[in-house]
């Protein structure tokens, strides 16, 4: 595969299905004006991509997709654009909503199936998970909470099947998807930053929400103006420090698990540019046991930081 070949790939494989709130246009996406025109160009033998240089083009719209006529075009101005406030990201949106009523859907139907006697193998794994859990909230949480298990619970299970998904064949969504009329699709929800974050300043949210709670408004200003100098000249001092701290949370938490599932889904996407389908296969199936454990243990790790920060939180002292 020749380089440009081999940056086309791995730029589009990178590419989020975003959409322009402005004007709910796909980004980097385009269709023929005159479809036509269009198929004409393509019953000559041309590619698609040749076929869109030759016709007049538009942008895809949002209802656009699905209907075959949307073809990927790669924009290099998007690329240094960092942060835009006028897209989202479809994709990673999408599937994590999915996976979170999968996660519940599954759960629900092994709960109603623990009246029916001898438990299942779903039932019996279900609950090693829960069991789990519970024993994890119970050694890190002190007090009691009727929250903290069942959101522990949630988040653990929820970045779980997200990472998870990072193990399907790198092409096999994102071709399907192609031939469906819909040009990108990420299919690792949390390879996107932006996911990650979300999670995190909700956790973020979360730490307010027990110091209130337990320790009250006064008790958490006193937390990040009287700590570690407890003398009120070094209000100020203190107040640096511990609002350091306290940022640094969230940002480290999603960062992270970004970073792992980044890198994770780059490896994949190096080796299926290998040109022998057999070297791909020697370094795919060890890559994906080993990458079994970082998905597990970057959910394990994204839930105990949950648990410990609002543990923190609800501390008195």
């Amino acid at each position: 595969m020749s380089e440009n070949n081999s940056q086309g790939y791995i730029s589009h494989h990178l590419h989020f299905l975003q959409i322009d709130l402005r004007d709910f246009s796909v980004v980097d996406s385009v269709k023929a004006s005159n479809k036509e025109e269009f198929n004409q160009c393509l019953a000559k033998g041309n590619t698609s991509e040749n076929c869109l240089q030759q016709v007049a083009i538009e942008k895809c719209k949002l209802s656009d997709l699905g209907s075959g006529v949307c073809y990927a075009q790669h924009n290099e101005k998007h690329e240094s654009q960092i942060i835009n406030p006028y897209t989202l990201n479809l994709d990673s949106l999408g599937l994590t909503v999915v996976l979170g009523f999968i996660f519940l859907l599954l759960f629900k139907y092994a709960s109603k199936k623990t009246t029916s006697g001898v438990p299942t193998k779903l039932q019996c794994f279900l609950e090693m998970i829960f069991d789990f859990v519970q024993s994890t909230v119970t050694s890190i949480f002190k007090r009691k909470s009727k929250l903290i298990a069942p959101l522990s619970l949630t988040v653990f299970m929820w970045i779980f099947l997200m990472n998870l998904m990072d193990l399907l064949p790198i092409d096999l969504l994102p071709e399907i998807s192609k031939k469906l009329g819909i040009p990108y699709l990420r299919v690792v929800p949390s390879a996107d930053v932006n996911v990650t974050l979300s999670m995190a300043f909700c956790v973020f949210l979360l730490i307010f929400a027990f110091s209130f709670k337990n320790v009250g408004v006064g008790g958490f200003l006193k937390s990040i103006t009287l700590h570690p100098f407890n003398h009120w000249i070094f209000i100020p001092v203190n107040f640096i420090l511990e609002g350091v701290s306290l940022l640094s949370k969230p940002i480290s938490l999603g960062l992270r698990l970004f970073g792992n599932m980044y890198a994770g889904e780059m490896i994949f996407i190096l080796i299926a540019l290998l040109p022998l389908w057999y070297a791909q296969w020697i370094l795919n199936v060890p890559w994906a046991l080993f990458h079994i454990l970082i998905v597990t243990l970057q959910a394990f790790i994204f839930m105990v930081l949950t648990i410990v920060y609002l543990s923190m939180a609800s501390d008195e002292d």
